[in-house]
Formats: structure tokens, C-alpha cells, sequence
């Protein structure tokens, strides 16, 4: 039978979008056919209220003189469709502990330690543990291009890597506070309290951003429209509001084998591989079906855990934010400096306490100042929920019932609260708010539960225990965040595997020296941008 093309992506995610970009360049034909309307997954931006908004990508790490990340996008062919915005060097992350003096995290690892060293003299001993710890698991390991086509290699990593962080920190380092902040930003961007993240993983997302981090010019959809450009040019498709039906399987022989995909529409599209770039639940229980899956497939998604989901509030406020000090970088709060409670404790658990118990909060207009058009600044704020509390409301869409209206405003309204306790007097100066749940997460994403960061990402599920680019299904293989390593660098590399996989190379012969340069700049000093990208409006004055 005729193929209709060489290989289809079910998916726009930056993996999805990274493999597909990859293929096309060696001469693939290639379709990408993604359900939502816009392209890049969790890596989108969309309008809303008049403002633009970008629910998953809030900074990335590597994209320094030779990051790792910046060295893809130029061997991808697409740096000349991005810039990025250096975050303020001097506190890129900012952790706010209730009644306690604001801690800002630098780039630079000695600049961090001397700081640390200052704040808390008393713990010299257990900061140094620390970062050795973190240099005895290999800081640099993290999509590293050596390492790129194997998932995290837990069994190099000496023992201590594979237990569980907190278990480090309780006999390391006594101040609660210091271990706060050693943890929170690392672990709000992996989803575990320290009681059960495995210690390297904590280390390959701290060793992330060790020397600094950007955000992406125009907000986090200039990822995904450079590769929708990259591809593009290639000769590839990126489909739109194009659900995918079924994984068409070919069951008759052994192993089974991917023969394509069909879609909602009942159109069949016949390719050599399908790269899946939807969670394994979705691809297997959902596309694939489970009929057609072996007992022991149907074994591990039964006992798959996902990563939290989060409620998601964004707002635009009139209020002069620079002038109140506020800057380019990320803002983490926690009530209590007790992070097992900032993630078992969060809102929607239980159906008497509603306290958000912290966020994660960022400014995009003062990461990005080009976006700033008026006297308003806008606002992403995030905290961790449990999808458990939303599943009596999961069966509805479109028009939600009264009493998720309720629960959702009382949400929004608590939510509100905890961005006044970084912004004081918020909520006086607020132009507009919408409230995203793990309801929304999943209608948009189609992702399971609303999960942030697919699989739950406790030892178990991760590295070679993990989900893998190949299946054990001829022809069909995965990529995305329940597969290798998550986060905007991790699921790009998982993409670039899963096509060195149909591709039969290895993943730096992906990479090619375009001669593109991937042009970065200071997000606090506009002067230093070229003349086209500057604001178009001066900050106004409050």
C-alpha cells in the first residue's frame, strides 16, 4: 500500500515539533496533526482579555555561550526565527518565605554559594555538602549532547543520587529556611516535595539554570512558530485543529506494527512511523487502544502515577511594578518554609481548606518589556492542585456547572490573596483575571489528569525505568515529557531521539553547523536591544 508520507507527529508539543523538524531536514515527509488550534502544546500562548499569555514556558535554562539548548536551536536551523531575554542575572529566581527577608539565586555557582554563605553562616558545612553533592551527580549531565540520545543514566550516578532529596537535606542542614531555599525553584519545576524527589534529578533541573536563564522574546509561542517555520520550509505540515482518532496497528503479525493514524474526521493517513508526542496514556489506553497492548503494558499504565496539575491565574494590573522593585526575575512563595506541605497541602486537596499554601509567580511584561503597551503590567501566577478534587466536574465541558463556578471563584479568590502577599495591594489594581484548573489544562493540552509534567517524576518513572522512544510496537515510538527528561530543553531532546530512532543515526548528526546564531539580550536594559525590538511605548510612570 502507498504511503501518504513518511512519518506523522501526533502532537505540536516541542518534542512533537522537534522531531518532526529534524526529520523533514534529512528529506522525510512529514505531518504534524495537533487537536487544538494553536501549535506547541504546553509551550503556547494564547489571548485572552486583550492580553497575551504563555501557560507553560515562564524561563528556560543553556542558553549561554555554549548551553546546550542554544546549540540545538542553531543545529536545528531555527535561531535566526527566535531571540531570548536574559533574566536579571542577580536573582533570576526570588524566594519569598513568609516574614522572612527576600533570598535572590544569581547565575554563577560561586556567586550562589557566597550568598548562601552570607545569609547563613551557620550552615557553612551543609552548603558545601550540598554542592558537592550536586557536582558528584553531574551537574552538566542534563542534555548534554553526548547524552542526549540516552535517558538519564541513573545506574552511573552513585547511590546517594537515587535516594530521595530530603532525606539528604534532613541530615545535611538544619535551618528549615536554607533548605527552602536550595529546593523550592528546582522543585516546582519538577513537582515533587523533597521526601520523594530522587536527589539527581534534583540536580539535573538545579544544574539547568545554574548560569542563568531566558525567556523567549514575544512569549513562550516564538518556540514553537520558529519550528513551525523550520518545518515548513523543510517541505513538512503542521496540521491544526486535527484530533487524532485511532493509531492504526497492524495486530496480525508479531510484533504489531504502526501503519499510521486516523482522524476524527475519519480521514487515514498512511506513514512509515508515527512519532507520539501525547502522554503514554493517551497514546496507548486512548490511540492505540488497550486491546492491542501486551499484559505487561497494561500492567505499567495501571500503576503509572501522574505529576501534579496546577491552577493557573492570569491578570493584567495597573500598577507600576519596576517602580515597586520588582524585575525580570521569577517570584516563589511559601507560607511556611515547609515544602512537604507547599506540594501535599495544596488547594483542592480537600473541601475545607481552600489556602493556597504558595505560587509560583511571573511579571512577563517585565521579562519581556516589549510587550507592555500601557500603564498595565500582566501576570502569571501558579500553584500546585490535585487533579482528585475536579474529577466530580471532569465530565462536563463547554458550560460548567454552578457549583464548579463556585469552587472555582473561591479558588480564584484565594489565589488573588497569595499574589497580594508578593504584590501588596493587588487587589485593588486589578484590570483583569481568568482562572485556569486542571480542567482547563487538560481540555487544551489533552493531557492526562491535567498533569504539568506527564509521568510523576519519582525514581521509579524516570531514566531507564521510564517511558522510552521506542514501544513495543513496530514503527511507533514516543517523546514529550513522560519520556527522558521534561521541561522545554528535556522534551526538545526527547523529540531529536525519537527521530534519531526512525533515522537509525545517532542525535548529533541532527545538528548541523547552519551558521545561524541565536541572539540573546538583557531583559532588564532595552538599550541594549536592537532598535526594532524595543518597546514601542516608554514605561509609564504610576
Amino acid at each position: 500500500m502507498a504511503l501518504d508520507c513518511d512519518a506523522v507527529i501526533v502532537g505540536s508539543g516541542a518534542g512533537g515539533l522537534a522531531a518532526a523538524l529534524a526529520l523533514a531536514r534529512r528529506g522525510l515527509s512529514v505531518q504534524v496533526v495537533e487537536q487544538h488550534y494553536l501549535p506547541g502544546g504546553w509551550c503556547h500562548s494564547f489571548m485572552l482579555g486583550g492580553y497575551r499569555f504563555s501557560p507553560g514556558v515562564h524561563y528556560v535554562g543553556n542558553l549561554g555561550d555554549g548551553g546546550r539548548l542554544r546549540r540545538i536551536y542553531e543545529g536545528l536551523g531555527i535561531a535566526g526565527d527566535l531571540a531570548f531575554l536574559e533574566l536579571n542575572p542577580d536573582g533570576y529566581d526570588h524566594v519569598l518565605i513568609e516574614g522572612e527577608p527576600r533570598f535572590d539565586i544569581p547565575a554563577g555557582e560561586m556567586i550562589y554559594r557566597d550568598r548562601l554563605m552570607q545569609r547563613f553562616p551557620h550552615e557553612s558545612k551543609g552548603i558545601d555538602r550540598y554542592f558537592r553533592l550536586m557536582d558528584r551527580l553531574d551537574l552538566g549531565r542534563l542534555g548534554h549532547a553526548d547524552h542526549m540520545a540516552k535517558p538519564l543514566g541513573i545506574s552511573s550516578v552513585v547511590a546517594r543520587g537515587t535516594r530521595p532529596l530530603g532525606r539528604f537535606l534532613e541530615s545535611a542542614i538544619e535551618d528549615p529556611r536554607l533548605r527552602t531555599i536550595l529546593t523550592m525553584p528546582a522543585a516546582g519545576d519538577y513537582g515533587l516535595a523533597p521526601s520523594r524527589a530522587p536527589a539527581v534529578l534534583h540536580s539535573a533541573v538545579s544544574s539547568h539554570y545554574l548560569n542563568g536563564a531566558w525567556y523567549p522574546r514575544g512569549g513562550g509561542f516564538a518556540i514553537p512558530r520558529a519550528f513551525s517555520r523550520g518545518i515548513k520550509r523543510a517541505g513538512g505540515l503542521v496540521r491544526l485543529h486535527t484530533p487524532v482518532e485511532k493509531i492504526l496497528v497492524e495486530s496480525s503479525r508479531s510484533p504489531k506494527r504502526a501503519l499510521g493514524v486516523r482522524l476524527a474526521g475519519g480521514e487515514e493517513i498512511r506513514c512509515g512511523a508515527v512519532i507520539s508526542n501525547a502522554d503514554p496514556m493517551v497514546t496507548f489506553a486512548g490511540l492505540v487502544g488497550r486491546d492491542a497492548l501486551s499484559p505487561a503494558l497494561r500492567k505499567r499504565l495501571s500503576r503509572t502515577t501522574w505529576s501534579v496539575s496546577t491552577l493557573s491565574l492570569f491578570m493584567a494590573v495597573d500598577m507600576d511594578l519596576e517602580g515597586m522593585g520588582f524585575d525580570s526575575g521569577n517570584y516563589w512563595y511559601t507560607r511556611k518554609p515547609d515544602l512537604e506541605q507547599f506540594f501535599d497541602n495544596h488547594p483542592g486537596r480537600g473541601e475545607s481548606d481552600l489556602q493556597v499554601p504558595g505560587i509560583f509567580l511571573t511579571i512577563t511584561t517585565l521579562k519581556d518589556k516589549s510587550k507592555r503597551r500601557s500603564r498595565e503590567h500582566t501576570i502569571e501566577a501558579f500553584a500546585f492542585c490535585s487533579y482528585d478534587r475536579f474529577l466530580p466536574f471532569a465530565g462536563s465541558s463547554g458550560i460548567r456547572s454552578p457549583e464548579y463556578l463556585v469552587f472555582k471563584e473561591a479558588l480564584t479568590q484565594q489565589m488573588i490573596a497569595a499574589v497580594g502577599r508578593v504584590i501588596p495591594g493587588v487587589e485593588r489594581h486589578i484590570s483583569f483575571h481568568e482562572l485556569g484548573t486542571p480542567l482547563t489544562n487538560r481540555y487544551y493540552t489533552a493531557g492526562h489528569q491535567g498533569a504539568i509534567y506527564g509521568t510523576e517524576k519519582v525514581l521509579r518513572q524516570i531514566g531507564p525505568m521510564g517511558f522510552g522512544n521506542t514501544t513495543e510496537i513496530d514503527n511507533l515510538f514516543l517523546c514529550g515529557a513522560s519520556t527522558q527528561v521534561h521541561g522545554v530543553m528535556g522534551v526538545t531532546t526527547s523529540g531529536l531521539a525519537a527521530a534519531a530512532k526512525v533515522l537509525g543515526c545517532e542525535v548529533p548528526e541532527l545538528l548541523d553547523d547552519t551558521g545561524e546564531r541565536l541572539r540573546t539580550y538583557p531583559a532588564e536594559d532595552t538599550s541594549a536591544w536592537p532598535r526594532e525590538m524595543r518597546p514601542r511605548v516608554p514605561a509609564i510612570p504610576g
